[in-house]
């Protein structure tokens, strides 16, 4: 009996046993499980952050414009910011209606971060500018690389002043370039090939920029007496640009071995040294008076430096040149659907190509909006621009004195409005041009005083805009 009972529960016994450890098995194996799941989506949610921070990954970015510019016989018309004889000397005058180009930039970036947490960034930038309206226009476009470098920040080995600070080499624009957008017009490019250290911190308020940039002149036409044939010339810009919290001082040196030999007006006195320094103030308001932002820049050149804006980019200015700009503008709204964008721009520069030359111009410009939908907005555009250019003769050029005005009109639609700076747009616009006649006379190869195009001038059109 009793061995009929043991045997009897003994199996039942065994049974409960196994299925208990069992159980216990499957919930290790299940709580495993769960803590296994966990830890790959920790893993995965860990290489994924850096790419949602944009710390690394691929990305784009892209500016493009792109429109038909007509006089009122519905042909080609000419324009551009810097239509006017002023502009050949950098003297803008807005671009809102003004533009008869299609011109583009693509950006592709590639970032990464070592182990020990150093950031690398690659970016390469693709440019096209045409003035056909063809869909094929390969052969007058001008498909270009105008970026391509290498940058290094939060570097594992740097420490003290340099713990912020980052390095690149390669082909770029500087990033503390800046601008007035409606103008066309920086207040100061510097762009090229070379080197730099950005963001070495002195103090929280105090910071420095410092790079060496090259640009080339190409091959230029010499002197048979002093040189045989043609000559490179390299001009090697030296930039310390420097941050004293809403200040910036801006100093460059430049150096271009040779250029002295280059022919100018006839003359063999281009500059081959310069200095260029730019004090600029970055206002978190509208000058104090309303919310918004303003910026204001005093600027001042000499011999090679006397191109104040598109640094070290011009060989042939002479080697007494000067030139002095002052540039300022703000936005602005005037109320919950109105926005207000004014500008003013001056520079006087003397010997600036032929000894004796003297260039003076001034623009006001002014953009104004006024939202009236969710994707819909006026915008109005007026520019006026005196100038008086006493050119000596250089490249063939006339002595101008006189005015140029411009006023849009530009109906226009965005995904959403609300701001300046919201993109993409498509706009259609009116433009009205009028200008003194003498300007006409300033370069044969100019489009004022053309057929068609040389007095008072209606140009009609549509443009789309876009970045991100």
């Amino acid at each position: 009996m009793s061995f009929r009972i043991s045997s009897c529960h003994r199996p039942v016994a065994t049974a409960a046993t196994v299925a208990v450890f069992a159980g216990l098995s499957v919930g290790v194996q299940a709580q495993e499980s769960v803590e296994d799941r966990l830890l790959a989506l920790e893993q995965q949610l860990a290489d994924v952050e850096p790419h949602a921070r944009g710390d690394e990954g691929f990305s784009f970015n892209t500016y493009a414009r792109s429109g038909l510019l007509l006089n009122g016989d519905g042909k080609s018309a000419p324009g551009g910011p810097y239509l006017t004889p002023a502009g050949s000397v950098g003297g803008a005058v807005g671009r809102l209606g003004n533009e008869p180009d299609t011109y583009l930039e693509a950006i592709l970036n590639y970032k990464s971060v070592a182990e020990n947490g150093t950031k690398a960034h690659y970016r390469l930038m693709l440019a096209d500018s045409t003035t056909s309206s063809n869909d094929w226009t390969s052969d007058d476009g001008a498909l270009n690389v105008r970026q391509a470098y290498v940058e290094f920040s939060n570097l594992a080995g740097f420490t003290g002043i340099f713990e912020d600070a980052s390095i690149w080499a390669g082909k770029r624009f500087d990033r503390d370039n800046f601008d007035i957008h409606w103008l066309d017009s920086d207040f100061v490019f510097l762009a090229g090939t070379g080197a730099g250290l950005y963001d070495v911190t002195f103090s929280d308020s105090v910071t420095s920029n410092f790079s060496l940039y090259g640009r080339s002149f190409l091959d230029f036409p010499s002197d048979p007496d002093t040189t045989d044939g043609t000559s490179d010339t390299d001009n090697l810009i030296l930039t310390a640009n420097n941050y004293f919290g809403n200040v910036q001082w801006m100093i460059n040196g430049m150096s271009a071995a040779d250029n002295d030999e280059r022919v100018v007006g006839g003359l063999t006195e281009a500059a081959d040294t310069g200095v260029n320094t730019m004090l600029a103030y970055h206002g978190d308001s509208f000058f104090g008076l309303s919310d918004g932002n303003f910026k204001v820049a005093l600027l001042h050149g000499q011999g090679l430096g006397a191109e104040v804006k598109n640094i070290g980019a011009d060989g042939n200015l002479h080697e007494d040149a000067a030139s002095t700009r002052v540039a300022v503008y703000g936005t602005t709204r005037l109320s919950d659907t109105w926005r207000l964008a004014p500008m003013i721009m001056a520079e006087t520069s003397t010997d600036r190509y032929v000894e004796g030359d003297d260039y003076q111009w001034l623009t006001f410009n002014t953009r104004l909006a006024n939202e009236l939908g969710a994707n819909f907005e006026m915008q109005y555009e007026a520019s006026w621009q005196m100038m008086d250019l006493q050119t000596e003769g250089y490249e063939g050029r006339s002595d101008v004195d006189g005015d140029y005005a411009r006023f849009t009109i530009a109906p226009t639609f965005k995904p959403q409005v609300g701001g300046f700076w919201n993109r993409p747009e498509i706009r259609v616009f009116a433009s009205y041009s009028t200008w003194d006649d003498e300007l006409n006379r300033y370069d044969g190869g100019d489009a004022l005083g053309q057929e068609d195009f040389g007095g008072s001038q209606w140009t009609f059109g549509t443009q789309m805009e876009i970045w991100f």
